[in-house]
């Protein structure tokens, strides 16, 4: 068909030319006025977009036109040929939601629309009234997450953009509120996405309406998809996964409206595709998944192969698909099928079914020679594998696939096939096994998806084929399109039927709409006698053909206006459809409508040895039902029975009695249309193709939605959003009524004249097309005209300005051109002025230098001659001292020889002297430096020796300079008086002397040469002797000097890396910070996770307390019932473990680990080292205290036990004292020596700790050679002690023999015998002494073994040091390597490493020492509770009978006297207890008190229960209190007031067992009362954990009931509400999906000032009920993440509100939502930046967004919105004015290609129910519990005080 035709018919079906439709005045002119805007066809794009250039006057010919590329177009008109074009919609209502709220409706509006939503922002859902178009994009789209599917629950349909899910949820609602039924249409072409379609609904629904129970139905119901797609669906021209036939799903659900089972119905399998494939089409995909698995070794059996080696699967010539992996698929196939229940035997019998199939197509059938008969190859290996997995006789088959069997009256004769025959009987065959496998798999999914229940409501979603026509159109294609005219049909009346009822419901007067009846054509195909009719009449006929049949549909239906014949062809019919005309050809219709298969192969079938597969082919009729269940499945068709039986049903006649099924069903439901359009044939992403998509258009109904719409009255405006619109095309005159209504009308009538072209409904008004157009212009005109007045009067101001700026320059010119002037005089005048002062200064300056030249030459020529003088009289006096020199020289010389001769001697006499006082030293020396004490002085002094060394050769090398300086002087003064003696000499020798003078001088001269040999030899000597010793100094300062750089070096190195780290810990703030806020979210995100499991725990427990309670319910007997002390017995039952058994520990353990630790390691905390010792104190005192009882008992049962027994003897006494002393002996000697090695292990550890140099090295070594030492001696006084008690000893039993002997004997004998006992005595001591002497030598050798391993020990741990140091230095030399900022990395990280495992030391040695404090408390416990029983025995023992009595006068007393804080009462009063103080007592009862008043009362009773040491009192009163609560909690589950009291109560409870608990922890902010009034003999560290669990779950109850209570009016207060008046601007809409909803339009909205009412109702419910702050910031903090969430996401899923002014509403909404957190000290509880997202959408919307700078600042701004969501965002935006533009697709691409963030979540929106998690700071109460007063309105009098 061409365009022109389709044109034409589109205009004289379906609409009428708008001009017609709108005869006013005003908008006849604005239609055909010049540079209107109209649509022309055109035959590629189907419309083309023009611009009328020139007014058009009616009755011209030709209408003048402009396209959009500039090209002139003079377009004929006529009032029949050509019709004046349609206009185009203004395009501020381009991109509309709903097609409906279009002005001018029409195909070529409706058309650009879809088209501009699908290419531009890829919105391929779009609403027309009643029906969703959806788009196949070809393409996967991330909007059908959960989040989605939470943001479209429990929206209204036209609150957010069309969506499935919006579909979903209006139906889903509407079951729930109107109580009926309800249906989900899905419809389109194939490939056009209606499967999927219909698959998302059913996750929506699985979603939200989850089942209650375990049973996992929703899983089960998506799980039938795969196996469906599998068995259902094929490859086709189209499509890829075609579906090939109709299911319409039911899904069950309860009163709860949670899901409880589902069914299955199916249409009209493709039976045929079994048997036959077009080209580049596929058979079902299960065959091809069998094929591409049957390499796997559970198929191997099969026998099967590739595809293309199969006749069924092979015909299409491609057996793969583009991105499909078949054997995948069929894994994902089993799994669904053993989901749903199918056993593994039943799955393997389908597979061999399915093999089967693909055996039987290829068994070939040959020919016989006659041509008459046929026969199968007896080695047919195919037929043998058929025969082999369906179980049935090979003989047999093969017989009667080439015979049938002719039953006539008479007799019953069998006859032989043709060879096409027989193929046709055999592709019967395949069709018949695979339609009763589809049916069988069809039947037993519904049993899988079947319940029990009772089924209250359900929603059906029926995925069914659209219209169809192709070159060749067969019995389907006929069927198909039967079913679309009859759902057509039903839509029309549908649609219609809606929109008679508005009119109603609105009281507006309306006349009957004429639309589209296809009942005509309907009554062709399904009425008596016609198409229908008349095959089965034909297939009766024993030889009816389909050209018979072809004869007599042409002679019934002749007159049939929708019944064509076509004119070349006799065996064809054309049938006139409500989307087009299809011709059919007659060939096949008659064998596909019979269905023909021979009962011969069906009875081998049935004889099958295997059971599935002969129960597939037995009736229903002949079956027994099971006993065990039946199950009601509701199947499409009756299964067919045998063919020889009477009334057997057509295949026609069949579909046309499941699709009048399906009819009533759809009848009796209230259905929702989903239709889906196919883009392009090209599956191609985002590719729009106008005329395949007009096409479907017209084929699915929209079109026809349309025309009913357009010829009533289809836009519609409430009055309020009309006021809103158009107010500013009022006077001022009339805004004076209040009632808007009536302002409304008012401006109406004034502004179009035509009365029909609008009408007042009872809340709305209604227009006719082109109305609202009109609307538009006037606004714009309006605001045009008020933007000219305003550009008027800002270009009057900007040239007024402009003047004045002109005119001040001009005058500052003026100032400026003077001022230069008078400038230039002055600087002439001050220039005349400087050149007289400078010819002045001059002139001066040359008489001055000629004058001081003259007096420069005279001065020099003075000095010169005082010179000359002066050196002349220098020289006579240098000539004077010299001679005076050598005179001194001479006399010194001769003194200093007397002298040496003189010292000589009396050194020679000294060094005899002091040789032998040396000897002597030597060998005092010598003894001396083998004791101890002197290698103790030489190392002490060692330091002062090498400083006196130093000194010391500092003052020999000055004495060795000075006697060098000394012996040249003497050198030279020897050299001068030689020469002087020569000279002499010479002089003498002239002169005649005698020769005694002579020979006397001679003497002179060689005594003065000897004197000079010595004394050079001596200077020699001296100077060798002061060498060597030098060269040991400075060998020795060497080495020191070496030893002293090395430790300065090390010194230095440590120094500059203790800067680094410094420095490096400087510069690594920032870095540290980025750890700790990493550290403090893994924190988070381990509380969220902690928090999570308690949710799931708290979810899980009221899961089973639900079942326990049906249960009861149940198991219920009339006339029981339990008394409140079996109930509260009831509720006491727990399985919190008690608090009167704990784990016992060791202090002894703990003071090992200490002592393996080391002091180092331990002491790095100080802080917490320090409590440690403080704790260690504590336990010892009490160990102490607990050692002095125990002392005391045993002293006191030794003295009941010394009263019945004797005394014991002197022997036994001496044995004790001796044992006694012997064990005192060895504990103090064993004390001091572990004393010692502990100062030993110290001192090391310490100098460890210092990063020990050489020095302090040698220090360690000498003190512990002198703590050595001092051990020896206090060995050797041991041994001296040791040694004086064994002769004590000794001579106290030799006195004791002595005494006893003098006892049994006389005194004369005694005197007698004294000389013998003297020996004896002498004898004994000489023995004792040798033991003595053994003992002591033994202990001396383990002592010194001791020292020995002691001192070993010592040196290896120093050699460990060492290591230590060593690698200390490894690792400071590989960071010195490392860069900067790695090297931080690296010390951070050893760091965390070394504190890590000092934490993990010091938590085992705080867990022992608990252990040991609890081991300890536990035996204090026992002997107060022995103590505690004793005092009361002998109490009972000595009062009388009359102590109750006296009791209750001494409580009285006591209570009257001084209240601890606590409270008693009797275990019958428990129940009552818990009645009056939790389960029946309300916030408002204790409103007037002390907040918290439940759990201080709850408290003082667990004090008083702690107080008398009553384990099973405690555990009931925690047990009971936390069920008690957590029942409460249960009734009152939607109530803010009591969750919130509960929580505040809940955690003071908590904080109260954890103040008064005496942990130091918790005791530093108490007074000493508060100290005095500690927990004495529980630890309930266990139940602090059960409360703050319980805590954390009454937490999230509160933030669920606080979320429920404002998220109705979060998006109305946010979004909706005009926060500043008049500022929004309603767009104009007013389509379907924007006037009607399944909720009342009527429902009130809420505002701004609402929401911030109910936060303030929030937060002084909380504060009033005594809430921590902390916890109450976090209420908050959760509660406006959920605000930011749900309006975020509405604004990114609501096309109507991403605007300008919704921009600025929102900004300004959120800056009051601060205030008001300011207001109320909330600001710091970091709620404020979860609005942070909001706040920069809002910002987003108001921005420029053009230019490339504009995108950076964008991206630079939204920095907590994702890439995704700004382009979601401004994808939405939406101008509210002609005066605002779009934002552009290139604008758009600009931002989607800049990088993302990494931090970029991959959902689009945000999670609604995210979570923080919360933390319960520790706050102590500073309420002292003696001064608590209890209301008397609390029933509570059974409680004592006490």
């Amino acid at each position: 068909m061409s365009v022109n035709e389709l044109f034409t018919k589109s205009r004289a079906h379906l609409f009428t030319p708008l001009r017609d439709v709108t005869t006013g005045e005003h908008t006849f002119k604005y239609h055909e006025n010049e540079f209107t805007r109209v649509w022309i066809p055109d035959p590629d794009d189907v419309w083309k977009a023009a611009e009328i250039i020139r007014d058009y006057k009616e009755g011209e010919p030709v209408l003048h036109l402009k396209l959009e590329d500039e090209t002139p177009l003079d377009y004929p008109v006529g009032p029949k040929s050509n019709p004046l074009p349609f206009l185009r919609n203004p395009d501020i209502l381009v991109g509309e939601n709903d097609l409906t709220a279009l002005s001018y409706l029409h195909e070529p509006a409706v058309l650009h629309n879809l088209k501009v939503r699908f290419l531009e922002p890829n919105h391929i859902y779009t609403y027309c009234g009643i029906v969703l178009v959806a788009i196949n994009p070809y393409e996967q789209l991330h909007i059908y997450g959960e989040e989605v599917i939470r943001a479209y629950s429990g929206q209204n349909m036209g609150d957010m953009d069309p969506h499935i899910f919006a579909v979903a949820e209006e139906a889903y609602k509407q079951m729930a509120r109107d109580e009926r039924n309800q249906s989900i249409i899905v419809s389109g072409e194939s490939g056009a996405g209606k499967t999927v379609s219909a698959k998302y609904a059913m996750r929506f629904f699985a979603t939200v309406g989850g089942s209650a129970s375990d049973t996992n139905v929703e899983e089960k119901v998506l799980a039938s998809s795969p196996i469906m797609e599998a068995i259902g669906n094929a490859k086709t021209t189209r499509n890829d996964n075609s579906s090939r036939f109709g299911k319409y799903i039911q899904i069950g659900f309860s009163k709860h409206y949670h899901i409880i089972g589902a069914n299955m119905r199916t249409y009209l399998l493709e039976k045929s595709r079994v048997v036959f494939q077009a080209e580049e089409e596929r058979n079902y995909h299960i065959f091809y998944q069998l094929c591409a698995s049957a390499s796997f070794p559970e198929f191997k059996d099969l026998g099967l192969t590739s595809a293309e080696d199969f006749t069924f699967t092979s015909m299409g010539e491609n057996i793969f698909i583009e991105g499909v992996n078949d054997a995948e698929d069929l894994e994902k196939t089993r799994e669904a099928f053993t989901l749903l229940g199918i056993k593994d035997n039943s799955q393997s019998s389908i597979f061999k079914v399915v093999a089967s199939i693909l055996h039987l197509g290829n068994i070939e059938i040959c020919s016989d020679r006659d041509g008459e008969s046929c026969h199968v190859l007896r080695d047919d290996l195919h037929l043998k594998h058929f025969c082999r997995l369906l179980g049935v006789e090979l003989q047999q088959m093969e017989h009667w696939l080439c015979h049938r069997k002719l039953v006539t009256a008479s007799e019953t004769y069998v006859k032989n096939m043709s060879t096409k025959q027989a193929e046709n009987a055999r592709d019967a065959l395949a069709k018949h096994i695979y339609a009763r496998m589809f049916d069988w798999i069809v039947e037993h999914i519904n049993k899988a998806l079947h319940t029990s229940s009772k089924q209250h409501s359900f929603i059906g979603v029926l995925d069914i084929y659209g219209f169809e026509t192709f070159e060749v159109n067969s019995f389907e294609q006929f069927c198909i399109n039967y079913a679309n005219e009859k759902l057509q049909q039903q839509f029309n009346s549908h649609v219609f039927k809606l929109e008679q009822e508005e009119y109603m419901k609105e009281q507006i007067p309306w006349t009957l709409i004429d639309f589209y009846d296809n009942q005509p054509c309907i009554d062709l195909i399904e009425a008596r006698l016609g198409i229908l009719d008349l095959l089965d009449e034909e297939c009766k006929v024993p030889k009816g053909t389909d050209q018979n049949w072809a004869q007599k549909l042409y002679k019934q239906n002749s007159s049939s206006v929708h019944f064509q014949k076509p004119r070349m062809s006799n065996v064809s019919f054309i049938i006139i459809h409500f989307a087009d005309k299809v011709e059919y050809q007659c060939e096949g219709f008659l064998e596909k409508n019979r269905d023909t298969v021979y009962e011969e192969q069906i009875n081998i079938l049935k004889a099958s040895q295997f059971q599935l597969v002969s129960d597939l082919f037995h009736d229903k009729d002949d079956v027994a039902p099971p006993k065990s269940s039946r199950v009601n499945v509701r199947a499409a068709k009756p299964t067919p029975r045998a063919p020889n039986k009477e009334h057997r049903k057509t295949v026609g006649h069949q579909f046309r009695s499941s699709l009048h099924l399906l009819m009533e069903t759809l009848n009796a439901t209230t259905p929702h249309y989903v239709r889906c359009i196919k883009p392009n044939d090209f599956k191609e992403s985002f590719s729009f193709d106008s005329r395949r998509a007009v096409q479907q258009l017209r084929a699915c109904g929209v079109l026809e939605t349309i025309r009913i719409s357009a010829a009533g009255y289809p836009s519609r405006w409430t009055y309020p959003d009309f006021f809103n619109r158009y107010r500013v095309l009022l006077k001022k005159s009339d805004m004076t009524s209040a009632d808007k209504k009536l302002v409304c009308k008012n401006l109406l009538e004034t502004l179009i004249k035509e009365p029909d072209m609008f009408q007042f409904g009872r809340t709305k008004i209604f227009f006719r097309a082109g109305q609202v157009a009109y609307l538009e212009r006037l606004r714009a005109d309006r605001f045009r005209s008020a933007c000219i007045k305003i550009q008027k009067t800002v270009r009057g101001w900007l040239q007024r300005v402009r003047y004045r700026k002109i005119r001040k320059m001009a005058v500052t010119l003026q100032r400026y051109g003077r001022g230069y002037l008078a400038r230039r005089l002055a600087d002439f005048l001050r220039q005349t002025r400087a050149a007289l002062i400078c010819q002045k200064q001059f002139r001066m300056v040359r008489d001055r230098r000629a004058y001081l030249r003259v007096r420069r030459a005279v001065v020099t020529i003075q000095a010169f001659t005082r010179g000359m003088f002066t050196r002349r009289i220098y020289q006579e006096f240098l000539l004077h001292h010299k001679a005076m020199v050598i005179q001194k020289t001479v006399r010194g010389w001769l003194q200093r020889r007397k002298f040496r001769r003189a010292r000589d001697a009396a050194v020679t006499i000294q060094c005899g002297f002091r040789r032998v006082r040396a000897k002597r030293r030597v060998q005092e020396l010598k003894i001396e430096a083998r004791s101890a004490e002197r290698l103790k002085k030489l190392n002490t002094g060692m330091e002062n020796k090498i400083v006196q060394l130093q000194r010391k050769m500092d003052d020999q090398s000055k004495e060795l300079r000075t006697q060098n300086e000394q012996l040249v002087q003497v050198n030279s003064g020897l050299g001068s008086e030689v020469n002087k003696l020569q000279k002499q000499l010479e002089q003498v020798k002239s002169r005649p002397v005698g020769g005694a003078q002579v020979s006397s001088l001679q003497e002179e001269l060689d005594r003065l040469r000897e004197e000079l040999q010595e004394a050079s030899a001596q200077r020699k000597r001296m100077e060798e002797e002061h060498g060597n010793e030098k060269m040991g100094l400075q060998q020795r300062v060497e080495e020191l000097e070496r030893e002293n750089s090395l430790l300065k070096s090390e010194k230095e190195e440590i120094n500059q890396r203790i800067l680094q780290q410094s420095k490096s810990s400087g510069e690594d703030t920032s870095g540290a910070s980025q750890r700790e806020t990493s550290l403090q979210k893994e924190l988070d995100a381990e509380r969220q996770r902690y928090q999570n499991h308690l949710k799931e725990f708290s979810r899980l427990e009221q899961r089973y307390d639900n079942l326990k309670e049906e249960l009861s319910l149940s198991q219920f007997q009339p006339g029981h019932r339990r008394n409140p002390s079996a109930q509260s017995s009831l509720e006491s039952d727990s399985n919190y473990p008690s608090v009167s058994t704990s784990e016992v520990g060791d202090t002894e353990d703990s003071i090992q680990l200490v002592e393996e630790m080391g002091v180092e390691k331990a002491a790095m905390d100080i802080s917490l080292f320090m409590k440690l010792q403080k704790r260690v104190r504590e336990l010892e005192q009490d160990r102490n205290r607990l050692q002095v009882n125990l002392d005391k008992m045993e002293e006191l049962a030794k003295r009941r036990g010394s009263e019945s027994r004797s005394s014991v003897s002197e022997q036994e006494t001496a044995d004790l004292a001796y044992n006694n002393l012997k064990r005192q002996e060895l504990e103090s000697e064993n004390k001091k020596l572990k004393n010692d090695l502990n100062e030993m292990r110290k001192t090391i550890s310490e100098r460890a700790s210092k990063n020990n140099t050489s020095n302090e090295l040698q220090d360690g070594y000498n003190l512990l050679l002198s703590q050595l030492k001092s051990a020896n001696e206090e060995l050797d006084a041991r041994k001296e002690e040791v040694l004086i008690l064994r002769t004590q000893i000794v001579s106290a039993v030799q006195l004791r023999e002595k005494n006893d002997q003098i006892d049994s004997t006389k005194v004369p004998e005694v005197i007698i015998s004294k000389e013998p006992v003297d020996k004896e005595e002498a004898l004994k001591a000489y023995h004792g002494l040798c033991e003595s002497k053994k003992l002591l030598e033994a202990q001396l050798q383990t002592q010194t073994r001791q020292h020995k391993d002691e001192l070993e020990a010592l040196h290896t741990q120093i050699e460990l040091l060492r290591d230590d140091i060593e690698k200390k230095q490894e690792i400071l030399n590989y960071t010195a390597s490392l860069s900067p900022e790695a090297r931080v990395e690296y010390s951070v990280q050893q760091e965390i490493t070394r504190l890590t495992n000092d934490n993990l030391d010091l938590k085992e040695l705080v867990e022992k020492l608990e252990k040991n404090e609890r081991k300890l408390k536990k035996q204090l416990r026992i002997y107060m509770k022995k103590v505690q029983e004793l005092e009361v025995s002998q109490a009972a023992a000595q009062t009388s009978r009359s102590r109750p009595e006296l009791m209750r006068q001494v409580t009285v007393q006591r209570k009257e006297k001084d209240f601890e804080g606590m409270l008693e009462y009797y275990k019958e009063d428990e129940a009552l207890l818990f009645k009056a103080l939790i389960l029946d007592i309300r916030p408002n009862t204790v409103s007037a008190t002390v907040p918290c008043l439940p759990a201080y009362i709850l408290f003082m009773c667990i004090r008083h229960a702690d107080y008398i040491n009553d384990d099973q009192k405690v555990e009931s009163l925690l047990t009971s209190t936390i069920n008690a609560i957590k029942k409460v909690l249960k009734k009152n589950n939607e109530d803010f007031e009591m969750t919130s009291f509960w929580l505040a109560n809940t955690s003071r409870l908590l904080h109260c067992l954890k103040q008064y608990s005496g942990d130091e922890v918790f005791m530093t902010q108490n007074t000493s009362k508060q100290n005095e009034h500690c927990l004495k003999n529980f630890d309930l560290a266990e139940y602090r954990q059960v409360l703050s669990d319980l805590s954390i779950q009454i937490y999230q109850q509160l933030i669920k009931v606080a979320e429920g209570i404002i998220q109705p009016m979060i998006v109305s207060a946010m979004l909706e509400s005009e926060s500043i008046p008049s500022l929004a601007g309603v767009k104009p809409m007013g389509g379907y999906r924007n006037r009607s909803s399944s909720m009342d339009t009527d429902a009130s909205s809420y505002t701004l000032q609402a929401l911030i009412r109910q936060l303030g109702q929030f937060h002084d419910t909380m504060q009033d009920h005594g809430l921590d702050p902390e916890i109450v910031g976090q209420v908050v903090r959760q509660l406006f993440h959920c605000i930011n969430a749900i309006t975020l996401n509405n604004l990114m899923l609501r096309k109507d509100v991403c605007s300008w002014s919704t921009g600025m509403q929102l900004r300004y909404n959120t800056s009051q939502m601060e205030e008001w957190l300011r207001g109320n000290n909330l600001f710091q509880s970091k709620a404020a930046a979860t609005l942070e997202p909001l706040i920069q959408a809002a910002q987003l919307l108001q921005v420029k967004k053009k230019t490339t700078q504009d995108a950076e600042a964008i991206c630079s701004l939204c920095t907590a919105l994702s890439t995704q969501q700004i382009v979601k965002i401004l994808n939405l935006y939406t101008p509210l004015n002609e005066f605002e533009e779009r934002v552009s697709v290139s604008f758009i691409r600009n931002i989607q290609n800049r990088p993302q963030q990494t931090s970029d979540p991959p959902q689009l929106l945000m999670d609604t129910k995210h979570m923080f998690p919360v933390l319960f700071p520790y706050t102590p109460s500073a309420l002292r519990l003696e001064t608590m007063h209890i209301p008397a309105s609390l029933g509570l009098d059974f409680l004592i005080r006490v």
